[in-house]
């Protein structure tokens, strides 16, 4: 490994020159922690796929992690980042370049912020110099730092684009907190990251310029205004972008590219992820009892046995007023479909009941928004390690590695599994859920709290970058777009500023998913946005 934080990590200071033959002031670059590390990569350990190719990320082991060195670890979690993104199925992915370079990571701490966040610059050895493009790509969900490496490297490496990825304040830096059971960045850090995700995106493109010029790739500097930057992310990073867009007072983006955003404008239609996430998972599970759903993805026995009993308590909580199990589902329904839900996000409810999505995301934002530490969930909840007896122990050295590279950033993932103190009765599940939905339906301290957090991430809906795409899938029931780009393109629209918005028949939101048989007849997403993020870096309009 070389170190190259001599001169980076004293940017701010005047005269501060990236090499003796070049006369060019490096860009400033703040908030630097510690060194920036700089690693090789080629052949069997490329910038693409760490040399597994588009068949070893097929493959459904990971790569091994027995005594496993810092390469192997980055292979693995590369691996996890494509899968837990891409359909790698012919047809949707049939080739990836093997791309050589170099990789740059650091940390970098927002201004006042408690925990640094990571960042990653990966630079092709075929970067081009003479039009140089550099790519923005923050993490799709909380994953790590290569969270969003399959959306941006199937476009940006093979045209010689380098790419900055970043955690943006998440991430799969798990660690031990004691009795208090795992401590979780997005959740614990303190910061809301959420209400700083734009800020991270631009930190990232200078970071990047940065890196450019110390590498005295020209004589010339490397600058906002001579290098062409696209920002770009799927989900939590697709709403990153925009808010990085919003922010771009300095004219450090040329265009932005936005997947499935998770993004909260103030207008008509819009609903937080907060209020529709609780709300899912109370009503949802009930709905799924519906024999009009017995045949809809994901749906089995178990899911509408359980539902019944859903109905049944929400019935007695005066959450529901019809008085038949089979009125008590439709009502549920047509409760949601009155809220705003469409139908194509509700014909896929069972995705985000079978896989436990709508909980592991309301407990994990209720913390985040309000800057709850270990311990301080309002409702109790927190995160383990458990034994076979469900109850809490250590994690192995092992399990803590598999963390990283495994870990999605919100549990139950890589083993960490959701403690609810509160779980018990005929459903389980159900008391928890009734207490995250309460700080949004009722007062408290602790409500206003939770809801002072989903104040601040609130987007303006005037991004400063002209050329700003949304794509989205129609049938998204993670991400509705009923809630999210449909009322922002509007918004933006209405105050002037031009967004393009691109909804996708048939795609929603978990293009990872669609190999499952349940999955038949929908379509990946990734591709429309490959397409539009081609076009962004070609500076045209795609066709």
């Amino acid at each position: 490994m070389l170190r190259i934080a001599a001169c980076l990590a004293t940017l701010a200071v005047a005269g501060c020159t990236a090499a003796p033959s070049r006369d060019v002031a490096l860009n400033p670059l703040p908030g630097l922690e510690g060194e920036v590390v700089v690693t090789r990569h080629a052949g069997n350990d490329d910038l693409m796929t760490a040399g597994l190719g588009l068949e070893g990320l097929r493959q459904m082991l990971p790569p091994a992690s027995a005594d496993a060195d810092a390469a192997e670890w980055r292979r693995r979690s590369i691996w996890s980042s494509w899968r837990g993104i891409a359909d790698l199925r012919p047809g949707s992915l049939d080739e990836l370049a093997t791309v050589p370079g170099r990789e740059f990571s650091a940390q970098l701490r927002l201004p006042g912020d408690n925990e640094p966040h990571r960042v990653v610059m990966q630079l092709p050895d075929h970067f081009d110099v003479a039009n140089p493009c550099l790519m923005v790509a923050p993490a799709s969900g909380s994953r790590g730092v290569y969270g969003a490496i399959a959306v941006a490297a199937p476009v940006g490496l093979p045209r010689g684009c380098a790419i900055v990825y970043t955690d943006k304040g998440a991430g799969s830096d798990f660690r031990e907190a004691g009795a208090d059971g795992i401590y979780v960045p997005h959740a614990h850090n303190g910061d809301n990251p959420e209400a700083r995700w734009g800020e991270h995106v631009l930190a990232a493109a200078r970071f990047g310029l940065a890196i450019l010029d110390r590498e005295g790739l020209r004589r010339e500097a490397f600058t906002a205004g001579n290098v062409r930057v696209i920002a770009t992310g799927i989900s939590n990073g697709g709403g990153a972008v925009l808010r990085g867009g919003e922010l771009d007072s300095e004219g450090l983006l040329d265009a932005v590219v936005a997947a499935a955003p998770n993004i909260q404008p103030r207008w008509t239609g819009m609903r937080p992820l907060f209020d529709y996430v609780t709300e899912a998972a109370l009503y949802q599970p009930c709905m799924l009892a519906d024999a009009d759903r017995a045949e809809a993805p994901f749906v089995t026995p178990e899911l509408r046995e359980q539902g019944a009993r859903r109905c049944a308590l929400l019935r007695s909580a005066g959450l529901l007023d019809a008085r038949t199990a089979a009125g008590q589902a439709r009502e549920a329904g047509e409760r949601l479909r009155v809220a705003g839900w469409d139908e194509g996000a509700l014909q896929l409810a069972g995705q985000n009941i079978a896989f436990d999505v709508w909980r592991a995301v309301a407990v994990t934002y209720a913390s985040a928004y309000g800057r709850y530490g270990v311990g301080g969930h309002p409702c109790g909840f927190g995160f383990a390690m458990l034994d076979a007896n469900g109850r809490q122990r250590a994690a192995t050295a092992l399990e803590q590695q598999l963390w990283r590279s495994d870990g999605s950033g919100i549990p139950p993932t890589a083993g960490v599994a959701i403690v609810d103190p509160s779980a018990g009765g005929e459903d389980p599940l159900l008391p928890g859920l009734m207490c995250l939905r309460r700080l949004w339906t009722e007062e408290g301290p602790d409500a206003r709290r939770v809801r002072e957090g989903v104040d601040a991430v609130a987007a303006s809906g005037q991004p400063r970058v002209a050329d700003t795409v949304i794509v989205h899938g129609a049938d998204d029931a993670l991400i509705p777009p009923a809630f999210t780009s449909r009322p922002y393109a509007a918004m933006a629209n209405a105050h002037g500023r031009a967004v393009t918005y691109v909804e996708v028949p048939r795609a929603q939101h978990f293009d990872a998913f669609l190999p499952f048989p349940a999955m038949a007849g929908y379509v990946p997403l990734l591709p429309e946005v490959w397409r539009q993020l081609a076009a962004a870096v070609d500076g045209s309009a795609a066709p």
